[in-house]
């Protein structure tokens, strides 16, 4: 089955209302009946700001980058991105193609 994956990178010390911004985003496509969702940890990296994230011993806070992946028809995720835009308006979000191989369990 085709469809598509949504992916918004973000960082560890983003919020939305008081919450993590991927906690939030992950709440909303739930609540949006997104098919599924993820958010990933990743161990080092950078985006629109050009500043290295990463994990160090010799920082006191973490600033990790964040991955959070959606996967759902085309038609549903384009209607909620607006929505997404809202929530991480300077972050970086990309749609792909993607083929379910398994794992499908809608009619």
């Amino acid at each position: 089955m085709q469809s598509k994956i949504l992916t918004i990178y973000l960082s560890e010390n983003d919020t939305y209302k008081g919450k993590s911004a991927h906690q939030a985003i992950i709440e909303f496509l739930l609540e949006n009946d997104v098919a599924g969702a993820i958010a990933i940890r990743g161990i080092e990296g950078y985006g629109v700001h050009s500043v290295i994230h990463k994990t160090s011993i010799l920082r006191l806070g973490m600033d990790l980058p964040i991955i959070v992946q959606a996967v759902d028809e085309e038609d549903k995720l384009r209607n909620i991105l607006p929505e997404l835009k809202k929530m991480v308006p300077d972050e970086l979000i990309v749609m792909q193609d993607v083929e379910i191989l398994a794992g499908h369990k809608r009619n």
